[in-house]
């Protein structure tokens, strides 16, 4: 378990009945391997198929989105600008990052339902977006790995809660699941499928 010191602004950590003590650049460091991971092996181009199930009326909906995923580095200027969306303290930096461009398309229709793109930025075990799900406003989410390959996050605004699970499955794809509440009621649930493609995206 670590725990901050203010006045010389160094972490402890507790093994067994010792207390050492462990400068701030090294806890970062600490903290930020796995997100860090997990970023950089999800960076390239994915073709994600997305399943959206309303579980009050038992509909579906079929989409498939392009999606590109770039690493961002600490001190970048887009975390910079994601940290001032936030209100961080000038003396505090996103240790790393992720931007996301996607496209999505109607499976059926062939419709085009959405396009855009949302940063994402790591802190301990907050990670900061401009955007949210269902929200164009800047939001905050607490993240997890059950193992180095499974990303957990939980996101709360308007009521609702966001609870996600990504993992990485060898070097070509990736799962995810979105469990989406409201009042303690389950409302949607997303299941994706994301491939990695070598060709060229459908986003521009």
């Amino acid at each position: 378990m670590y725990q901050v010191s203010k006045p010389n602004n160094l972490y402890h950590c507790a093994e067994g009945r010792q207390l050492v003590t462990l400068p701030v650049k090294l806890i970062k460091t600490i903290e930020k391997s796995e997100i860090a991971e997990f970023f950089q092996e999800s960076v390239g181009e994915w073709r994600s198929q997305r399943r959206y199930y309303t579980l009050s009326s038992g509909t579906t909906k079929e989409i498939v989105s392009a999606i590109a995923i770039r690493y961002l580095e600490q001190g970048s200027a887009e975390l910079q600008q994601l940290a001032k969306l936030h209100e961080l303290p000038d003396a505090v930096s996103l240790v790393c990052g992720t931007e996301v461009i996607w496209e999505s398309t109607d499976s059926v229709t062939g419709k085009k339902e959405s396009q855009g793109s949302t940063l994402f930025g790591a802190l301990g075990n907050i990670l900061y977006r401009d955007r949210g799900f269902a929200t164009s406003k800047p939001i905050t989410a607490e993240f997890y790995f059950p193992n180095p390959k499974t990303l957990c996050l939980r996101t709360e605004y308007n009521s609702s809660v966001f609870e996600e699970e990504l993992k990485l499955i060898g070097s070509k794809y990736r799962t995810r699941q979105t469990i989406i509440s409201r009042a303690g009621e389950q409302l949607m649930i997303g299941q994706y499928l994301e491939t990695r493609v070598e060709s060229v995206s459908m986003i521009p």
